[in-house]
């Protein structure tokens, strides 16, 4: 049976990687040169990859001592609290916030690579008035893009319902492509390379109106701005069911967090080399702007074909971990039990589906202005719940790790493991507190978990007998 095939390193390294560099990579050297000089980029770079490399460690860490909390991070929440209902009330808040997030960030990703289609299908874009929905005017490209999306988010259903083995395979493939893409711009950047655009490698920065960044100031908000990069660092860690061997979890998070941080820094010092820094700031496609300095007109084809490569890769991987939540969280009595049924292919049928039904719903978005803002709105606040289960997780580790929990089984330096755990936790907490935009989206982040709390007592009753 299908089901009973492992993953081993490689393909969980692919999918760390796939959903780690998608979408934001395109945008991110224009967005933090808005924020910070060559040096504010660089020690930005540092300090998210440090402190992401923290919470690498922490998954790592836990892979190892904890290989039956097959689930992730919803499994780690349950396992802090010694009370069951006080844990399993944790474990469905996690999931549930996790989940809702995951709605959105689909959508996100799907609807980037339809606007990349627009490259070779203008008729995406056509703002020729066809129909009137309420006070809304819907354009021949809204429609259009609206099928397209449709036809991406069923058609990767498709794939992943009829067959995980092979959507690992087609997502291993895509890693592999983007990676040797971004290989290809890095050595074309390089012919093109400045050195005179690196001869101020530090500038103070005017960004936010009359507002100078310092070296301080240019790290913090380019801080910010590149943890979005590393959103996915967990992938590997919610697929450990599937995983051949834990280590191969652990091992596969830190070298997909490498891999990423590497591309993500060279790529962005390469942009840097190549636009001035002016030029750069105001850039909608920095990617673009960069490939027609090298090879003409004929970079943006280029530059579209690679973010297509690069989302499809990312959409299969992000559509299969929404469902994944669930799935495994159904297995270990944190969720509906439904969730758990698998067809027999292996695959989580009704959490994909039911995943599927409700990004659908938010696939309305490209219907409508002014959902779609809206849409930019909660796609903002849903990437804190992506934040919680990091700092949840880090509570953990570092609770088992004063407990001793473990550690008469599993070698390990307690003293190394407990300072990783405390940076892990305090870097988490910086940027739950500095790294939402305002109140609003502090709170709809928050209301995502609320939300789940209120829904708790009302679900609970169709949880299965845990197995964990």
């Amino acid at each position: 049976m299908e089901q009973t095939k492992k993953w081993g390193f490689w393909l969980l390294t692919a999918f760390v990687v796939g959903n780690m560099v998608g979408s934001g990579i395109f945008m991110l050297p224009s967005t933090l040169a808005q924020h910070a000089s060559p040096l504010g980029v660089t020690m930005a770079w540092l300090v998210t990859g440090g402190g992401v490399l923290m919470i690498a460690l922490v998954f790592g860490h836990l892979s190892i001592h904890k290989p039956h909390l097959k689930a992730g991070p919803q499994s780690y929440a349950r396992a802090l609290f010694k009370d069951p209902k006080k844990g399993k009330a944790a474990g469905f808040t996690m999931v549930w916030g996790y989940w809702v997030a995951s709605w959105i960030s689909n959508v996100a990703i799907i609807t980037s690579l339809a606007g990349y289609l627009t490259t070779f299908f203008p008729i995406l874009t056509v703002k020729t008035v066809i129909f009137t929905f309420g006070k809304e005017a819907i354009t021949l490209g809204q429609l259009t893009t609206f099928i397209v999306c449709t036809i991406l988010l069923w058609g990767t259903h498709t794939i992943l319902i009829t067959s995980l083995s092979v959507a690992s395979k087609l997502n291993f493939i895509t890693t592999f492509s983007k990676v040797f893409g971004f290989v290809l711009f890095i050595v074309g950047g390089l012919f093109a390379f400045q050195m005179t655009l690196f001869e101020y490698y530090y500038f103070p920065v005017a960004s936010g109106g009359q507002e100078v960044l310092g070296l301080g100031g240019q790290i913090h908000h380019a801080a910010i701005s590149t943890l979005w990069a590393f959103i996915g660092i967990e992938s590997a860690v919610i697929l450990s069911g599937r995983a051949s061997s834990q280590r191969d979890v652990k091992r596969a998070t830190i070298t997909g967090l490498l891999i990423a941080l590497s591309i993500y820094m060279i790529i962005t010092l390469i942009t840097m080399g190549v636009l001035p820094h002016d030029q750069l700031q105001g850039s909608d496609k920095p990617f673009v702007d960069v490939l027609q300095l090298i090879i003409g007109p004929a970079g943006g084809i280029v530059m579209a074909m690679l973010a297509i490569i690069c989302l499809f890769g990312s959409m299969l991987g992000w559509i299969l971990l929404g469902s994944e939540v669930p799935y495994q969280a159904a297995k270990a009595g944190d969720f509906p039990a439904v969730f758990a049924k698998t067809n027999k292919k292996g695959s989580p049928a009704f959490a994909l589906t039911v995943t599927n039904i409700m990004s659908q719903l938010f696939i309305f978005s490209v219907m409508s202005r002014t959902i779609n803002e809206a849409f930019t709105f909660l796609t903002t606040s849903a990437t804190l719940a992506y934040l919680i289960p990091y700092i949840v997780s880090s509570i953990y580790s570092f609770k088992i790790i004063i407990q001793g929990d473990t550690y008469d089984l599993q070698k390990g330096n307690r003293t190394r493991d407990g300072i990783i755990a405390l940076v892990a936790i305090g870097y988490s907490a910086w940027v739950i507190i500095s790294g939402t935009a305002d109140l609003k989206t502090f709170g709809l982040g928050i209301g995502l978990f609320l939300v789940g709390i209120l829904l708790y007592p009302f679900m609970s009753k169709r949880f299965a007998k845990g197995t964990e």
